[in-house]
């Protein structure tokens, strides 16, 4: 039987089904779908796609009856498409015809079930239905839609699958993802389209114009309502999911957002109910302004009676706050051993007590969150926490005037306190904390590279959090992340960060606001005595100055400032194991023998695993996450995957074959903790012995001079002038000369790899092997072939990538030494090109 044409009324588009009902399989497959039987599920859908009267029909009303539904409901309706897609490809029957009035109306159903769909399904159901041949009127509408409700990553992505770039704007298309950092996106949606690739960078060079302001709200407008609409959304989250703002705070921050923007209004009305009962949503709309048109009937009714008990919803707020407080840590000190310093008199009486030689102080900096495009936070307070004493130093007040008295005492003050190497700094995140101050306080600019004897907990958690330690506590710690949840991992109660969030910029300060701010700072020092105490338990050195030196000073090379020479041996950075190589470690892999699957949000870790010689398989953006337990399981790799993937994923291939990697970490320091966890050796060798773009390992050497002719015979380079000149470059492209040899003085990385020859290239397309990669000369600067002592390129036999000798090989072996086994001498020749060519 022909899929595309099942019995029944082509006219009405009734069917007269005799087979299985596809609301039936569906059900079967969902009850399979949760006994995780991958190979007894796929028995299943083939057969009941056999059974279906027509399957294309049948697909389309169990994703209709799916639609909504949120949890595993998407993975198995991606699933289900993708192998529908499979078993079609495997019948003999021939496709219905692209212009049958049959497949129209299947192709509009299509269309209507993709507006309420995730990506995943973009591309099953366009094979599926020949969608790129549907009627492009339709499809744009429903790009359009996408973009409309603010889906700008998803209308791109289903933009190029239907390949209707020619048909939108790129200028609209483009700019809210460009916002985002989404380039590569926006690379793939213009490539093979010259005309559009000219105005996107003519588009984002008009940016680079002296007196462009990005800030300036007026130019994208919309891209401004959506960024209040998410912070909306991220501030009803904080209210009503994590309770961790309070009612006060919460309207604070969303009457500014909203203000008196009507839309605005009206998508509050919504979220407020979306995310309790009328009561809860009359309590926290109260203050707000509101129009009670906006409003649903049940919550302006509610409204109306709160407002007649006064405040009401106040009173329950410190209750609610009052019945948690001692679920979190508390402050060890009483609250007259608080002080505000708020005058150059103030700094003056303190100095002595905050500048004493050899004692541990916590830092720590507020400033009112800014939820507007352009918006920049500004330091508000400054804390600094002594043994028995915190001491908030209010920056507002001290430093303006800005070249008044306690503006100098302020900046004098702090700078000694940070350069001064006897005190011990505590911080998390000390370094973006006084980035931010020294782009406040002019005196103070750049004092973040100044710091001497400072320890980051946010380094120290980070290598916890590699070493996966099996804290107490950690399964009570859900929903918590940052300074947060180190003290409840550290202490065994979290840290109330109620008071976060708040307008630090208001004053006088409540008293809420004091407390936490006194806290945020003191911590830090009951953090770092109980790591002191028992670092064995937290599976860290003894010594805990290991971590003191921020992340500007990693960075090899860097300039030190002055007097940190003398401390640089103490406060270089120890690296802490991920996984103790000691009894009953894993037997040491060969990085080439070593073969991983990641995950769709670790893909820059892939790069940098490849970067190493590793074998490392990508999962798409449109993939969903068990495609990398079926690659897993058909080409024995191990996944790497993040968050709530991990258990779904480590259930279908079995302990020691899914890792958990660290999302807040970079991709080499994923990389680093991946390598160390599955005891990987890594040797100098292996440095480009895969291709970053595609995983190739297969390679071919060009000489220089052949480089030239193919450019020149692909149009990207002037031909030769002398007739002289073209028939000796014609005669090197018929056969490669010897092997470059190395420059005086010099060295030079030569992989060992077999020459270009003429048979490997096409003759009617000189840049296209003949396996029908086509070399990527466009990649390559006309300038680089005129650079000395550059003999010869590499171009990989896969995606025709060409790579040139350049810097980077030795600034990866840099970034990666303490996993290399063994570096070369300095002339010791690499066997892999440096990819200089490519923005990895």
């Amino acid at each position: 039987m022909d899929p595309g044409d099942p019995t029944g009324d082509p006219a009405t588009g009734e069917r007269h089904c005799t087979g299985q009902d596809p609301l039936l399989l569906l059900q079967a497959l969902q009850t399979l779908w949760s006994t995780r039987e991958r190979q007894q599920l796929q028995e299943e859908a083939w057969r009941g796609f056999a059974a279906l009267d027509d399957p294309l029909a049948g697909l389309l009303d169990m994703l209709e009856s799916c639609r909504g539904r949120r949890g595993e409901g998407p993975s198995l309706e991606a699933w289900i498409s993708r192998q529908l897609q499979c078993w079609l490809q495997a019948q003999p029957c021939p496709s219905p015809a692209q212009h049958s009035l049959r497949l129209k109306q299947l192709q509009a159903r299509a269309i209507r079930v993709l507006t309420e769909s995730p990506p995943s399904l973009v591309a099953p159901l366009t094979s599926i239905f020949q969608l790129q041949h549907a009627d492009r009127s339709c499809l744009l509408v429903h790009v359009h839609r996408l973009h409309q409700e603010g889906r700008f990553r998803e209308a791109v992505m289903l933009g190029t699958t239907l390949k209707l770039q020619p048909e939108l704007d790129v200028e609209k298309m483009s700019v809210p993802l460009l916002l985002q950092d989404k380039v590569a996106l926006m690379e793939r949606y213009v490539a093979g389209f010259p005309d559009l690739q000219r105005r996107l960078l003519a588009l984002m060079d008009s940016w680079c114009q002296p007196g462009f302001d990005i800030k300036d709200v007026a130019l994208c407008p919309n891209a401004a309502m959506w960024q209040r609409l998410a912070a909306l959304r991220h501030l009803c989250h904080k209210r009503f999911v994590e309770k961790s703002l309070s009612q006060e705070n919460w309207a604070d921050h969303v009457q500014g957002l909203v203000g008196q923007n009507p839309w605005l209004q009206e998508q509050l009305s919504q979220l407020l109910v979306s995310h309790g009962d009328p009561v809860t949503a009359a309590r926290c709309a109260m203050g707000l302004s509101l129009p009670e048109e906006r409003l649903p009937a049940a919550v302006a009714v509610e409204l109306r009676q709160l407002s007649l008990q006064g405040r009401a919803a106040e009173a329950d707020s410190r209750l609610e706050v009052k019945d948690v407080k001692d679920r979190y840590y508390q402050l060890p000190i009483p609250r007259e051993n608080i002080h505000l310093l708020a005058s150059w008199e103030d700094l003056t009486r303190y100095e002595g007590a905050l500048l004493q030689p050899h004692q541990v102080v916590g830092v720590d900096l507020e400033w009112t969150p800014v939820f507007v495009a352009g918006g920049r936070p500004r330091p508000s307070l400054l804390q600094v926490a002594v043994e028995g004493h915190v001491f908030l130093l209010d920056v507002l007040a001290l430093s303006q005037p800005p070249t008044g008295q306690g503006a100098q005492a302020f900046s004098r003050l702090v700078a000694q306190l940070l350069s001064d190497p006897s005190i011990t700094k505590l911080g998390y995140g000390m370094v973006g904390d006084l980035q931010k101050l020294g782009a406040s306080c002019p005196a103070l600019a750049h004092v973040e590279k100044q710091i001497l004897g400072g320890v980051d907990l946010l380094l120290v958690h980070r290598q916890m959090r590699v070493a996966n330690m099996p804290t107490s506590g950690t399964d009570r710690a859900k929903g918590l992340r940052g300074l947060s949840l180190l003290v409840q991992q550290v202490l065994g109660t979290a840290l109330d960060k109620t008071q976060q969030l708040s307008n630090w910029d208001r004053r006088p300060l409540c008293e809420e606001q004091l407390i936490y701010a006194a806290a945020d700072a003191c911590c830090l020092l009951d953090v770092h005595q109980a790591l002191c105490r028992e670092p064995a338990r937290f599976h860290l050195s003894e010594d805990l100055a290991g971590s003191r030196r921020p992340r500007h000073t990693e960075r090899p090379g860097a300039q030190k400032p002055p007097g940190l020479q003398k401390a640089s041996a103490s406060a270089a950075p120890r690296q802490v194991p991920v996984a103790a190589v000691a009894e009953g470690a894993a037997p040491q892999v060969p990085a080439r023998a070593f073969r991983v699957v990641c995950d769709n949000m670790l893909q820059g870790l892939a790069r940098s695993l490849r970067c190493l010689g590793v074998d490392a398989r990508m999962l798409g953006n449109g993939d969903d996450h068990r495609r990398a337990a079926e690659v897993a399981r058909q080409e024995g790799r191990i996944i790497l995957t993040s968050g709530q993937p991990f258990h779904k994923l480590r259930a279908q291939v079995g302990a020691g074959r899914c890792l958990s990697v660290d999302c807040s970490l970079k991709a080499q320091q994923q990389a680093k903790a991946v390598l160390k966890h599955f005891n990987v050796r890594v040797t100098h060798a292996d440095i480009f012995s895969r291709c970053q773009a595609c995983n190739c390992d297969q390679y071919l050497k060009v000489s220089r001079d052949m480089m030239k002719q193919l450019m020149w015979l692909s149009g990207h380079q002037e031909g030769p002038r002398s007739s002289g000149d073209k028939a000796t470059q014609s005669q090197e492209v018929q056969e490669p000369g010897p092997a470059p040899e190395a420059a005086p003085g010099g060295c030079t990385y030569d992989r060992p790899c077999r020459w270009l020859q003429a048979a490997d290239l096409r003759a009617e397309t000189p840049d296209m092997l003949t396996n029908g990669t086509r070399l990527q000369l466009a990649g390559v600067p006309v300038g680089v072939l005129r650079t000395p002592g550059l003999r010869h390129f590499y171009c990989c036999t896969r995606c025709g990538k060409v790579f040139w000798d350049g810097s980077h090989l030795d600034r990866v072996a840099t970034h990666f030494r303490d996993v290399l086994e063994s570096a070369p001498s300095p002339c010791e020749p690499s066997p892999a090109p440096s990819p200089a060519s490519s923005p990895f």
